[in-house]
């Protein structure tokens, strides 16, 4: 697959994980998001299937969220990433990382740290920072988001700005510049945006 320009905040494959493409036909951006939509459809049709829906903060399930989101296009999908990116921690700390963050979740959730809002739009701040795999981490940390909105803190799933936030446009640089506030401890733009 050529790499064409990537939308802004967009993570770039190295070759190694281009080549765990599964699909050898695709051979532009435009075709890969294709097939990796109807893929996350099937994974969100599993998210509505599955019995145990209290069982969300684990490295377990966020690794299998992401393989049934990407499973049938990447084979690489639900395993972390073996390279450092422009954005996440070291690869080495992903785990330990990503640990910190569930208990930190499951803290905030028992003693009331923050409204429900805010402890989702931390969560997913916090996830897309570690950006545990290669790639997917925004689709990833989105419907995870939404998992933890509805599954344990009984609310509404986020709007996430009423856009695709796959494509370039004023909804996704909206989305980058609140991430990038949520950088510097600014949680304010990004607890606005996705109920936007």
């Amino acid at each position: 697959m050529n790499q064409e320009e990537l939308p802004m905040g967009a993570t770039p494959l190295d070759p190694d994980e281009i080549e765990d493409l599964k699909i050898r036909t695709i051979t532009t951006r435009g075709e890969l998001n294709r097939w990796e939509l109807q893929n996350i459809g099937e994974a969100m049709d599993w998210l509505n299937t599955r019995k145990n829906k209290s069982k969300i903060l684990n490295e377990d399930f966020v690794k299998k969220l992401h393989e049934k989101m990407l499973n049938k296009v990447w084979a690489w999908a639900g395993s972390f990433r073996k390279t450092d990116k422009n954005i996440g921690v070291d690869k080495y700390r992903i785990g330990v990382e990503l640990n910190i963050l569930l208990d930190d979740i499951k803290y905030w959730i028992e003693n009331n740290t923050y409204e429900s809002d805010e402890i989702a739009a931390r969560f997913h701040h916090r996830l897309v920072k570690i950006h545990c795999f290669p790639n997917g981490n925004g689709r990833h940390s989105r419907l995870m988001t939404d998992t933890l909105l509805s599954d344990l803190l009984d609310k509404e799933p986020f709007t996430w700005g009423g856009g695709d936030l796959s494509i370039e446009g004023d909804v996704r640089e909206r989305y980058i510049n609140a991430l990038r506030s949520a950088d510097n401890n600014d949680y304010a733009p990004l607890i606005k945006f996705v109920r936007s």
